[in-house]
């Protein structure tokens, strides 16, 4: 059965690049994002784990932890990180799941036969401190990730986990957002005494006062 959203994001233990982790544990009570890599040495994948390595301080400020994976041996993990490096500019600063046993990518579905049997398609979790999934993405593999969606997301989630509201078409960080259907215009007079704008009953947008 393919893993859903809201569903606890499975446990395991497998080993990595920087030592065995244990799933849950690594996570403690921060978020995650759990992502696979088809192959080591391969063009697409060593953009990507620059760029996530690029981003440290994004993942940082927003408490999650970066977690790759892909089904080769740790020891060819462990010569591909250098490559990344040099070609890349960024270090490794996370680490990488040596899934060469591939148990890990088929508890989360990571294999797709019919696209090819032997490696991962480039699959996106987004775990939280609970966690539960949140957010699932699968890309091909001739397809680069845009991790500025990713964050983007995880922005929207850590909002909206906070607040009644969603977030619509195209969101960024610090522009209006939707107030919940589930809110009555009572309750959200309470909430939100900035007021909206009522383009529908349905569809009430304001502006978030900053936090101080």
């Amino acid at each position: 059965m393919a893993l859903q959203l809201g569903q606890v994001a499975p446990d395991f233990t497998q080993e990595s690049t920087e030592g065995q982790l244990h799933f849950h544990e690594w996570l403690g009570n921060s978020w995650g994002i759990l992502f696979s890599h088809p192959k080591n040495f391969t063009p697409v994948c060593t953009t990507e784990l620059g760029e996530v390595a690029r981003l440290k301080p994004e993942w940082d400020k927003r408490g999650v932890k970066p977690l790759g994976l892909s089904v080769d041996p740790l020891e060819a993990h462990l010569r591909w990180e250098k490559d990344i490096a040099e070609t890349q500019g960024h270090k490794l600063n996370f680490p990488l799941l040596a899934d060469a046993d591939a148990r890990v990518a088929n508890l989360y579905g990571m294999i797709h036969p019919q696209s090819d049997p032997t490696v991962t398609v480039r699959a996106v979790y987004v775990i939280d401190p609970g966690k539960k999934i949140r957010l699932i993405l699968t890309y091909p593999p001739s397809a680069g990730r845009n991790f500025t969606e990713i964050l983007r997301t995880i922005d929207s989630l850590q909002l909206t986990d906070g607040e009644k509201v969603a977030t619509p078409v195209n969101w960024e960080p610090g522009q209006p957002v939707i107030i919940s259907p589930s809110l009555s215009d009572e309750q959200a007079k309470e909430r939100f005494p900035q007021g909206w704008k009522a383009l529908r009953p349905y569809l009430r947008v304001v502006e978030l006062s900053p936090k101080g």
